[in-house]
């Protein structure tokens, strides 16, 4: 009976991997197959193939040992390649698992394995950070309508004038901030704002005065008292006389180290002392609070000690009482009196209380009552007093 020279899958592959120098990417070695016909056994129905497999035997080698992994491995590569005759084909293989349900060993991976290939991705997609809900939950709540318009109308500074703005902000001043953008040399947004009355939010508007941006963040507000010397007037405007913003040099000076990261206030006076009064005054950036302070309307009582050159009797403290007609307007003090006499002063002083805050309505009382003053100080404004020379930071509000 012929006999055929087959082999099973498995022992092929078995055979394979039996050489320790075995390496996928290598060249499959001659196998030589040698059929042996054995004679017939009575006690056996079949008759069994016996396949010898041999190899040529290994080329002897050099004994170098000082070569590195890598190298020995190479070289032993091509010992294999010259000991089988030269390089042979490229042989991977592959076992699968067939139509019919046997494995099998074949020289090319399967279609499915090149078709995953050919659709898997080279990238990883990227995965998206969770949001913290402890950082940044709180910033996603979408809040009520009225939650919102109270916030507004509590919290949130609203949009004010621009002429307000750009004083409060040290431009200029409140005329010379109008003056300025009458002249168009302000822009909001990008255009050119002619109105004063425009109302702007420095946070969130872009506002620029001469080509340079206003601050996001205005001054913070600053209220100072002050003991004003005499031959000192209130306005900054006249360069005959000292004014008293001038006696803040020195502190505006160090505001940068005093309030790092702030801009500069611009300071001016809430109302007027003329030159030759002195005593208490208050220097502040806030518009608002100097508009109530000096109003008339806000009835604040100012207290004014005033020494007489010449003698006071009855009469004239009637006079006083009785008011003046100032600027059309009929004023009366809320208080006149007569101090007592001290031993180191020898002229008479009258203790005189306003509230409306006229023109040099104190003046304008003692004169029209037939008197002339020698010398005039305000000692106290509201519930606010001082008999002190110098200055004192009273708040600033950041």
């Amino acid at each position: 009976m012929a006999s055929v020279a087959t082999t099973s899958t498995a022992t092929l592959f078995s055979s394979l991997l039996s050489r320790p120098s075995f390496s996928l990417f290598r060249t499959l070695p001659r196998i030589t197959c040698s059929s042996s016909s054995t004679s017939t056994s009575s006690s056996s129905s079949s008759s069994s193939l016996q396949f010898n497999i041999s190899f040529a035997p290994p080329k002897p080698k050099p004994t170098q040992t000082t070569l590195p992994r890598h190298q020995r491995q190479l070289q032993e590569n091509d010992d294999d390649d010259e000991e089988f005759g030269g390089p042979q084909q490229l042989f991977i293989p592959w076992i699968v698992r067939g139509e019919d349900g046997n494995l099998k060993l074949q020289t090319h991976p399967p279609a499915r394995l090149i078709h995953a290939l050919a659709d898997a991705k080279t990238q990883k997609p990227k995965q998206k950070k969770k949001k913290n809900d402890s950082d940044g939950g709180a910033k996603n709540v979408k809040l009520s309508k009225a939650a919102r318009r109270f916030y507004n109308d509590n919290f949130r500074d609203p949009p004010e004038r621009l002429s307000k703005v750009l004083a409060a902000a040290g431009v200029a001043s409140r005329r010379g901030s109008e003056e300025l953008i009458f002249e168009g040399r302000v822009t909001v947004n990008g255009s050119v704002c002619n109105t004063p009355q425009t109302r702007v939010d420095p946070a969130s508007d872009i506002i620029y005065v001469n080509g340079k941006r206003l601050p996001k963040k205005l001054p913070p507000k600053v209220y100072l008292a002050l003991y004003k010397p005499k031959g000192y007037i209130c306005s900054s405007g006249e360069k005959e006389f000292k004014s008293v913003i001038s006696l803040f040099d020195d502190y505006m000076k160090s505001w940068d180290k005093r309030n790092p990261g702030l801009p500069r206030p611009r300071l001016f006076t809430v109302g007027r002392l003329d030159v030759a009064t002195t005593g208490l005054i208050i220097v502040t950036n806030d518009g608002d609070f100097a508009q109530e302070v000096s109003h008339p309307s806000s009835k604040l009582p100012k207290e004014y000690i005033a020494t007489i050159d010449g003698a006071v009797n009855r009469r004239h403290l009637i006079a006083i009482s009785e008011g003046t007609v100032i600027e059309g307007t009929h004023c009366t003090p809320d208080l006149v009196e007569l101090l007592p006499r001290q031993p180191d002063i020898s002229r008479p002083r009258l203790r005189v209380v306003v509230h409306e805050g006229r023109n040099h309505e104190v003046r304008e009382l003692v004169k029209n009552a037939g008197l002339e003053i020698y010398s005039l100080k305000r000692i106290r404004i509201g519930g606010f007093r001082t008999s002190f020379r110098s200055w004192v930071i009273l708040f600033i509000l950041v």
